[in-house]
Formats: C-alpha cells, structure tokens, sequence
C-alpha cells in the first residue's frame, strides 16, 4: 500500500498494490496492521455502504463530539469526487479542503481523520461508496456545512443546477456562519 500525502496534516490517499492477470484483479483492501503502522492508530467499528446516481452530492457531514468520526472511503462501483474540508478551529489549514477523485478503476481510498467535514459527488452514471468508521452513528450528533459555500468553492465536478441533494444538505450552514465544536491541537490527534 502506498500512502499519498496530501496538503492537509492527516488526509491521506491509500493506493493499494493491484495483482491483475488475464482473471482480474486482486487486492487488500484493508489490514488493520498494516493501516496502525503506515496511517493511523484508528480502530474502525462500523462499515456503511451508499448507492447513488448521477448528480448526487452528499454532504458536508461530520459527527458533534463527542461521537466524533474518522472514515476511510472508497468507491467501488462508478467514479466519485471525494472531498474533506477541515473544520478544526485554530488550524492552520482550516476551511481548506483535499479533494480526491476515487473509483472502481483506481481503487484508492481516502483516509479523513476527526475534525473534518465529509462529501462526495457521484459523475458516474451509478456509483457504490463504501465507508469504514471509528464510532458508531449518533443521528443527534449529525452536523453539516453548505456544499455550495463559495468560501470554499469545492469543484464537485457538478452544477448547483444539476445537482441532487436531500433536504438536509440544502439547509446547512455556510463556514462563515458555522461555529465549529472542533480544536486543533497541533500535539493531540483529537480536538
């Protein structure tokens, strides 16, 4: 597994070692072992799986503390735009985000730690999104910023017009009116 660092602290890209001969491909897609020594100390507890069509952007989500979530995600059906914006107050990077293309053909994943908020947007015709995360759901914990905040002018890959969202994510509020429950600790991992 190769580790891409990104321009935020903690984001990470994984590509895995493909094997492909005339049968396929083969590849781990996960060893914890191997994620504690090259990523993270993080212990994953649940695993989510979405399907979503064309056009379907979902998010910013992150979890209140203190049920916060880092996730490791992937897509593995279609092609998604992947991206986590820092909500850590007194980051240095905060409002900055990574964006990062994933897909059946690439098989990366993208490692997003605690203290960001976590989007996607589907530009294939159907797209399979898996998510493995550190803490359980808590809906009463559920936060959100504005996916078309143009503070953060994030390229989705597609139109405000175009666009699907749920009625959630029209109704979150943009950074500059959001008042963040996460600090950044340049000497703890967590907030």
């Amino acid at each position: 597994m190769e580790v891409i660092e990104t321009g935020i602290e903690g984001v990470v890209i994984l590509r895995p070692k493909i094997f492909e001969d005339a049968r396929g491909y083969f590849y781990e897609s996960f060893s914890q072992r191997i994620f504690h020594k090259e990523v993270a100390q993080t212990h994953f507890v649940q695993d989510n799986q979405s399907c979503s069509v064309r056009g379907v952007i979902r998010g910013l989500h992150f979890q209140r503390p203190p049920h916060t979530q880092a996730k490791l995600v992937s897509c593995v059906k279609g092609r998604v735009m992947d991206v986590a914006v820092d909500i850590r107050k007194g980051s240095p990077t905060y409002g900055r985000y990574v964006a990062a293309e994933l897909s059946e053909h690439n098989h990366l994943q993208f490692y997003i730690p605690h203290g960001f908020a976590h989007g996607f947007s589907v530009l294939s015709d159907v797209a399979v999104f898996q998510y493995k995360c550190d803490n359980y759901y808590h809906p009463e914990a559920d936060g959100g910023i504005y996916l078309f905040d143009p503070t953060l002018n994030i390229d989705w890959g597609i139109a405000i017009t175009d666009a699907i969202l749920s009625e959630k994510d029209h109704k979150h509020p943009p950074l500059s009116e959001f008042d963040s429950p996460f600090i950044y600790n340049a000497d703890k991992d967590i907030i």
